[in-house]
């Protein structure tokens, strides 16, 4: 009706010299409103009398019947005759237009439910293709053949970050998109690492033994020389140690001998550290890894990721600010050795046999076994290129997709670098080709980044994180990690924020599979994708900093062998030979496969008109980690009474948990009653489901002091997992338990998650908080 009377009211208002004025006021002492309608035409300036304002005049010296003989007149009853059916026509003929076009107009409810896109025509600004169009435009550019030469153009020996074969590489990426005719540019920074000794040498000496100088090394070990007994500890995992201390083993001062493998070097270092050990040597057993027994390793051991001397800062040139260091940096030293050299050390350890569940087959140390070891890396200033072009959407330009691969490495890097390059540039080239010759029009950008300094722990990607941090956390809605995408055939892993769940899942159903016979989803997730081919984000994955420090939904993914990871990263034989070895000579295929499956994830997040985020996802998983902590709340409770306070209790959280799981259902309702027509309903919608990742970041923690703020996959004591493992410290009644920090650290989480909540509700009359 309003829309009736807007177009009757522009109607009337055309006409030169007649009006409608509707005049309501309210008596005050609350009688009914009094209705005074003027009308004027030229006609009237025809009847007798003093005018139109006379007769409608409320003034009792008038007479009644003058108004009522002035609209009785037949050319006056014509006239109103025709005018009131006018109206009655257009009234019902607009009502019936706004109810079809109601009846007709497409919801969110497809997009987010079921993920089917809707429409038979797109609406919207930009023209938008038919989403199977675009998956075989895709398909059309990219073949196994294309992908051959740019794999031999990428292919480099030497191009260790800052090294003039890294800068060679990335005037080539930066080449390639100018000639793509995309927007690029380059992001400067200058950053602290460690290399080998340039001059000396790292050593350890063995019982007495010559001394041993392995070529490999371990970027940010702390520097100098420790004497102490070999402790052998499987994998150096939290577990491991557990079970040693389990055993009565003495771990203080001991150098640790660990195996390469199921956690990151750092993760090893810090388990260690945390244990009081004096120093760690890592080394590739060959139990593991089949590379040969001399074959040296390189890595690092900083627990974060990012310039460690500028931690939640960037490091750009002459930045102003004090000199500080990254906790994650380890404060015992770190050295990797060769498989040789740490079968002469086991082979002749003494004390108990290691256990069972380790293999039952070595020793593991006493106090006979004395070993020293000197470390003498040397701290460098490098100076890195991050390499970025962008395809610009046509509706939302200022919302983007970030798609990056790593381009250095310690050698070659062929899986670990080469690979990642090669699908950054013929994703970039495919795309941009779609876009100027075949008529798509992407609503949102898509940023390609080709980052520097991987290998000393995502340097370049976590710079160009902390530098621009403020804008990426409301224009980036999701980051594509290509590293490391090909490292065998037998499985296929994804490693993602939960939010992204459902695209993956609907994606591994539209490529196809190695074999051609079905899809990745019929090969490789076997009805339950989650258990056959989702698998955790670790922290050296360089998607993680993304996630856990930016609140950035974030996907890795890859190839991988049937057994055991590929075991020629952190060497100098990432070779492209050993690759297909590795594949079976499938390594452009697989790479086509891979590059498919990282275009569909990005094609479709900026083909839709919501953004396909699965915001209750989160939901069972904040459910499974409160059901957790009330379960040991009252374990301790009974335990323990005199170590929680009585005020401690689970209402606090199981509140907040409820007003995320009200929001989220809340929010999807107003999805599916809403029109995708309505385009800037849409980009409010995609604001409030871009907010969910980010508000996951806990505010109260330092990013120096714990960069993965997130509460649910971040690492640190603000975590819900960290609380989980503090309760089960104070009902052993550990040393390191402390129930006023665990109080203050439950209070903490709980207005995040209600923070969280808070943000997805939108409104501020909507909020539901019970706390």
């Amino acid at each position: 009706m309003d829309q009736a009377r807007s177009t009757i009211s522009k109607l009337f208002n055309g006409e030169p010299h007649s009006y409608t004025r509707f005049n309501l006021t309210q008596n005050m002492e609350g009688d009914n409103s009094q209705v005074e309608m003027n009308l004027s035409s030229n006609m009237e300036e025809e009847v007798g009398g003093n005018g139109v304002g006379d007769h409608l005049n409320h003034n009792s010296t008038h007479k009644p019947y003058a108004a009522q003989k002035l609209g009785r007149k037949p050319k006056n009853l014509c006239f109103m005759a025709a005018a009131t059916l006018l109206i009655f026509i257009i009234g019902y003929l607009i009502g019936y237009l706004v109810h079809r076009k109601k009846d007709l107009a497409p919801t969110c409810e497809a997009s987010v439910e079921t993920y089917i896109e809707p429409f038979d025509q797109e609406t919207g600004p930009a023209p938008l293709m038919d989403w199977d169009d675009v998956k075989k435009l895709l398909a059309q550019k990219l073949s196994a053949a294309k992908f051959e030469p740019v794999l031999r153009e990428f292919s480099s020996v030497n191009h260790r970050a800052g090294s003039p074969g890294d800068d060679a590489l990335a005037n080539k990426v930066m080449k390639k998109f100018k000639e793509y005719a995309m927007n690029f540019w380059t992001d400067e920074h200058y950053v602290k690492v460690q290399d080998p000794p340039a001059r000396g040498y790292n050593r350890f000496n063995f019982k007495n033994g010559s001394d041993e100088r392995p070529q490999g090394f371990l970027s940010y070990s702390p520097n100098g020389t420790v004497t102490g007994t070999v402790l052998y500890a499987y994998y150096g995992q939290e577990s491991d140690f557990r079970l040693l201390r389990d055993k009565g083993i003495n771990l203080t001062d001991r150098v640790v001998l660990v195996r390469v493998g199921l956690i990151s070097c750092a993760e090893k270092v810090a388990n260690a550290a945390k244990m009081g050990a004096s120093a760690v040597l890592i080394y590739p057993d060959p139990a593991d890894y089949s590379i040969g027994d001399s074959t040296a390793l390189f890595g690092h051991v900083h627990m974060g990721s990012g310039d460690p001397y500028t931690p939640g800062f960037p490091s750009f040139n002459h930045t102003q600010f004090p000199p500080v260091q990254s906790s994650g940096l380890p404060k015992i030293l770190a050295q990797t050795i060769t498989a040789s050299m740490a079968n002469n050390i086991l082979k002749q350890l003494g004390g108990q046999i290691e256990p069972e569940s380790w293999g039952g087959q070595y020793q593991l140390g006493d106090q006979s076994d004395i070993i020293t070891v000197e470390v003498n890396n040397v701290l460098i200033e490098k100076k890195i290129n991050n390499v970025f072009g962008v395809i610009k959407g046509f509706v939302d330009a200022d919302r983007y997709v970030v798609i990056g691969a790593q381009r250095d490495a310690w050698g070659a890097g062929f899986a670990g670098s080469t690979v990642g390059t090669s699908i950054l540039i013929e994703l970039a080239r495919s795309i941009s080709d779609m876009v100027k010759n075949d008529g798509f029009k992407p609503r949102r950008s898509i940023v390609f980044a080709s980052w520097s300094a991987g290998e000393y722990g995502s340097v370049g990607a976590t710079e160009w994180l902390e530098g621009y941090l403020s804008s990426l956390s409301m224009k980036a809605f999701s980051y594509i990690n290509l590293d490391r995408v090909v490292t065998g055939q037998k499985k296929f892993k994804v490693a993602a924020s939960p939010l992204m769940y459902r695209l993956i899942e609907a994606t591994l159903t539209e490529i196809n599979s190695p074999n051609k016979d079905g899809t990745l989803s019929s090969q490789f997730a076997k009805g339950n994708m989650e258990l056959n081919v989702l698998e955790p984000l670790k922290l050296d994955n360089a998607a993680y900093p993304f996630l856990a420090f930016s609140g950035i939904p974030s996907l890795s993914f890859g190839f991988t062998s049937d057994t055991s990871e590929y075991p020629f990263f952190g060497t100098l034989l990432d070779t492209k030979e050993n690759l297909n070895s590795a594949t079976a000579n499938q390594v452009a295929q697989l790479t086509e496969i891979a590059t498919r499956f990282a275009g569909h994830i990005a094609l479709r997040l900026v083909h839709d008109h919501l953004l396909r985020m699965d915001f209750m996802k989160y939901n069972n998983i904040i459910r499974s980690h409160v059901g957790q902590i009330n379960s040991k709340i009252n374990t301790v409770k009974k335990m323990h009474p005199q170590l929680l306070p009585k005020v401690l209790t689970m209402q606090w959280l199981m509140s907040a948990s409820g007003s995320y799981s009200r929001a989220s259902r809340k929010l999807m309702e107003d999805i599916k009653n809403s029109d995708l027509d309505d385009v800037e309903m849409c980009r409010i919608y995609n604001d409030r489901i871009m907010t969910v990742e980010r508000n996951f970041l806990s505010p109260y923690v330092s990013p120096r002091e714990s960069p993965f703020r997130h509460i649910l996959l971040g690492s640190g004591p603000h975590t819900l997992k960290a609380l989980s493992n503090h309760l089960d410290a104070l009902r052993t009644n550990h040393p390191e338990a402390d129930a006023d920090l665990f109080h203050n650290q439950f209070a903490l989480a709980t207005w995040t998650v209600q923070g969280c909540a808070n943000s997805l509700a939108g409104d501020i009359w909507s909020l539901d908080n019970q706390i």
